[in-house]
Formats: structure tokens, C-alpha cells, sequence
């Protein structure tokens, strides 16, 4: 049976030239390859034709057709390329491992002739997918070598290996395919994926005030904050790795150097900060990652209004704040009666005395707080007590708040 594959696309000039029997062809810019799985012929589509060698040299004067060893030919300045598809006895892959991926070497007869052997591998490997560690299936091809390369291995691996899948399917041919067990035992690949997770306290809702918080960290629920930025590091290694280490810088300085797995530090000091990690194994060089950690300037301000009328807006007086280590709030009537006192400035006063609604009207209110940037020995000036002369910070003294001043409670109507 005559079997002929063109493609399309070569159609102005392959379609000069075809196989006959069971062949494969692959057209590729003016060369076209021919591999047969049997005797090579070859045919002129535009009748007798002189055929030449790849240097030059005439092959054959005026045919139609040709039944040529493996060889490369030149037609009407197109280049032809046929050859038998013959396999070898025996094929081996000899793996050499590394700490940065694996090589399977080829090994074996040199009896495949097809000159665009090619080879399709697949094998899992880890990646991180977001949450952890977790398998993930790599599919990779090769042509025209010695060898193959695979990614880093953690861990022991099956890799299936097909050669010529296209060719022989093409030619009626089973696949040749094998899987290959490598076991990695001493040189296992390390990798990181460095996370963080601030700690926070309450919920969402009671933290809508604080100004810059990070979003894009999780909530620790239940744990403690009072104004420094605590923050919990992971180092999410790969199951081989064994050492690590820790070392969190502050500018030029380092601060922190710490050999655990995870850590945890509270940043109490204004300032940007680089967190680094490393992991490794008595063999595999470390891997590693880094992480900024952005730490603000304190900040306070205060309203002069709130409308706790229940519908979700502005329902509660509250500061706006960021980078507080200490806080505290207290709200007197017009007679000077304490109504309301709290010291997280995260929550606020909700307008109810002994739970009760309280009148609309001004209400006065006096603040002491301190920022994380306010000097050790920062102390206040000013009694906390009701003091009808609005005290405000001096701002020349960083870090130190001590304001009073009127809230307006006023409820009106609900949307």
C-alpha cells in the first residue's frame, strides 16, 4: 500500500517529492524528512528528475523513482532527508543526581538511526501550591540528545519514558516506552516558600480603624495586639531540609539571627525591615527567600462627631490610629461625671450609659497614648482627668499623645 503524508502547508514544494510504503514525513522550511519503517522510496511527482547527493554529486540522472540507503538528497533546490527507522537492541538510562535536578543519561545501542529521535518524560516533582507542598506533574520532551534533564527531586520518583512516539505511531508501531524508579536517597533538593502571618486581636470589624494594617496577611484569632506589629515567619520547607537559618536586618544592622524552623518577632521600632531565611541539607546548598516588613510611624486622630444610630455608619466614636503601644480614652459629661472609659484603640464608645442610650449632645473626652515610636523614658505631661481646657500633645515629642476636646453625639435618623 502507497501511503502518503504531506502537510498542508508545504504543499508548493514537498508534494514534489513522496514516500512510498509506511513512512513519516515532517516538512520543515525547504527540508523534508523522510523515515521509513522499511525499504526507503522515494518518488517524483513531476516525473524523471535528477537526484544529487547532499555535497553535490549527482545520485541519479533522469527517474521517477529512487530506492536509496539513509541519505540526504537535493530536488529541484529542495533537500531531502530519508532514512530507516531501525531500534536498538537495548537502551538504558544511567541517572546522576544533583542538588539542582537530575540527569538521565542515555546509554545503550547507537542503532537508532532517525536523526530526530526525540524523547517524551514525565515524572512529579513538588511545587508550592499556594497552601503547601504538594505533587506536581511535569511533562517535558527532548530531541536529539545524550541525555535528559529533570527538575530538582525531593524525594524517590517514577519517570515514564517514551521514545519516538509520534515516528512510531506514524509508522504502525508500538510505543517503546519505560518507567524508570530513581531513588533519591542521600542528595534530596531543598526549596523554601517563605509566609508570614500577622498578629492580630478581635475581629475584623473592631480593626477598621486602624490605619495601614496589612491586608494581605491572615489573622491569628484570639492572640494579643497592642500596637507593635507582631509577626509569626514560616520557612514551609521541602521534607529534606534539615538546617536553617534566620537573620532580620534593620538598614545595615542585623538584629535577629535564629536557627528555628518558624520564628516570631515583634516589631516595636518604626522603620522598613529585610526578614531572610535560609534552608539546606548537609549535601544541597540552601535555598532562600526574603521579605520586607514595613513598619509605620504611630498616628492619632480624633472625630469631632458620631451618629450611633444603628445603621452601620460611623455608629461608634473612635480614634483613627496606627503603630500604638499604649492607649487609653476617657468620656465625660457636661458636668464632668465619667460616662465611659476603654483602652484598646481598636474599639470605641457605642453612645450607651449602663447601657442605656445616652443623650444626644458634647460630650468631652481626654486621650493619653504612647506611639512605638516614642523614646523609652517618654513620659506625659498632663493629668488624666476631666479638664475642661482642651490639652493637645506637644509635637515636638514624638510618639507621645495626650489630647481632650468636645465629641458630638447626635443620632438622627436611620437610612
Amino acid at each position: 500500500m502507497t501511503i502518503f503524508l504531506t502537510l498542508v502547508a508545504a504543499v508548493s514544494y514537498a508534494a514534489d517529492i513522496v514516500c512510498v510504503g509506511k513512512a513519516t514525513q515532517v516538512v520543515n522550511g525547504k527540508d523534508t524528512t523522510f523515515v521509513f519503517r522499511d525499504e526507503i522510496h522515494l518518488r517524483s511527482m513531476r516525473g524523471a528528475v535528477n537526484w544529487y547527493k547532499a555535497d553535490g554529486s549527482l545520485y541519479a540522472s533522469g527517474t521517477t523513482d529512487i530506492y536509496p540507503d539513509d541519505g540526504v538528497f537535493r530536488v529541484n533546490g529542495h533537500r531531502i532527508i530519508a532514512m530507516r527507522y531501525e531500534e536498538a537492541d537495548s537502551v538504558s538510562f544511567r541517572p546522576e543526581l544533583s542538588c539542582t535536578g537530575t540527569t538521565l543519561h542515555i546509554e545503550g545501542d547507537s542503532a537508532y538511526r532517525t536523526r530526530t529521535h526525540t524523547y517524551s518524560l514525565s515524572y512529579n516533582t513538588l511545587a508550592w501550591n499556594g497552601q503547601e507542598w504538594a505533587d506536581s506533574l511535569i511533562i517535558d520532551s527532548a530531541k536529539n540528545t545524550n541525555a535528559l534533564f529533570l527538575q530538582p527531586l525531593y524525594d524517590s520518583t517514577t519517570v515514564s519514558i517514551c521514545i519516538d512516539s509520534a515516528v512510531r505511531a506514524a509508522l504502525d508501531m508500538p510505543p517503546a516506552c519505560v518507567d524508570l524508579i530513581i531513588p533519591i536517597d542521600s542528595i534530596k533538593a531543598v526549596k523554601m516558600q517563605l509566609t508570614s502571618l500577622a498578629t492580630t486581636r478581635g475581629k475584623e470589624g473592631e480593626k477598621s480603624n486602624e490605619r495601614n494594617r496589612p491586608t494581605s496577611q491572615e489573622l491569628i484569632t484570639g492572640s494579643e495586639y497592642s500596637g507593635p506589629l507582631e509577626v509569626a515567619f514560616y520557612s514551609n520547607p521541602t521534607p529534606a531540609a534539615m538546617y536553617y537559618s534566620w537573620a532580620i536586618y534593620k538598614g545595615a544592622e542585623r538584629i535577629v539571627v535564629r536557627s528555628d524552623r518558624d520564628i516570631r518577632y515583634t516589631f516595636s521600632v518604626p522603620g522598613s525591615y529585610r526578614v531572610i531565611c535560609k534552608v539546606n541539607n548537609p549535601i544541597c546548598a540552601s535555598d532562600s527567600m526574603e521579605m520586607t516588613v514595613a513598619v509605620s510611624e504611630s498616628y492619632l486622630a480624633v472625630p469631632n462627631v458620631f451618629t450611633p444610630n444603628g445603621d452601620g455608619k460611623n455608629d461608634e466614636f473612635r480614634v483613627a490610629y496606627r503603630s500604638l503601644k499604649e492607649f487609653h480614652c476617657w468620656v465625660y459629661n457636661r458636668w464632668g461625671k465619667l460616662v465611659y472609659e476603654w483602652d484598646d484603640p481598636a474599639k470605641g464608645w457605642d453612645g450607651t450609659i449602663n447601657g442605656r442610650p445616652a443623650a444626644e449632645g458634647a460630650y468631652f473626652y481626654v486621650i493619653r497614648a504612647l506611639g512605638t515610636d516614642a523614646a523609652k523614658d517618654a513620659q506625659y505631661t498632663m493629668k488624666a482627668v476631666y479638664n475642661k481646657k482642651k490639652l493637645n500633645a506637644d509635637e515636638s515629642v514624638i510618639g507621645v499623645y495626650q489630647m481632650s476636646g468636645d465629641i458630638n453625639l447626635l443620632r438622627g435618623k436611620r437610612n
